[in-house]
């Protein structure tokens, strides 16, 4: 069983913004799975997620955005984890880096959280750091832009960077389905 979490913020008013990246490839990689007859996405006051799965070759597969904000992410993956005995080395979270650029990427497993909220709740929540993490670059070019990084973060794409987005999360979305 494996389970893919995309970090971000519940509500309207973060939908399309950087912090917000890993809800995005979520949503794109559960379009991408509709030929496994893959659920809609339900919320789980159990788990505190938006939650939904399907079976590929044999495995099931879950995916969940929690609801709890991105700073306590970790309290929803670890009841999620908990209740279907799911290892951390089956675990994969997407997320947004501001230390890489748009349109980079960076597969990693067993590393620490590098300052990033979310990525910090998991480890202290499930107690290890053997995850596999798909870091989806936000940074801009423009030094100017990044001053204020919580504002930053929180705000939506331009025009211009959301190609470079569409590419990411789809590059993003084939590197999940290659570790499942």
């Amino acid at each position: 069983m494996k389970l893919i979490v995309g970090l971000g913020n519940p509500g309207k008013k973060y939908e399309k913004t950087r912090h917000n990246v890993g809800f995005m490839v979520l949503d794109y990689l559960k379009k991408n799975l509709s030929k496994y007859n893959i659920g809609s996405w339900e919320l789980s006051k159990k788990f505190n997620a938006e939650i939904c799965g399907c079976v590929i070759n044999n495995e099931k597969i879950i995916l969940a955005k929690p609801m709890t904000f991105m700073n306590h992410s970790g309290q929803s993956i670890q009841l999620i984890a908990n209740f279907y005995n799911i290892t951390p080395e089956n675990i994969i979270v997407a997320h947004d880096d501001k230390d890489l650029i748009l349109g980079q990427l960076k597969i990693q497993i067993n590393r620490g959280h590098a300052g990033h909220n979310g990525i910090k709740s998991i480890i202290e929540h499930i107690k290890s750091q053997n995850f596999h993490r798909i870091r989806v670059g936000i940074a801009s070019t423009n030094e100017n832009k990044m001053k204020n990084i919580s504002k930053f973060v929180l705000n939506k794409f331009s025009l211009f960077e959301k190609r470079n987005l569409e590419k990411m999360i789809d590059t993003a979305t084939k590197e999940i389905l290659n570790l499942v």
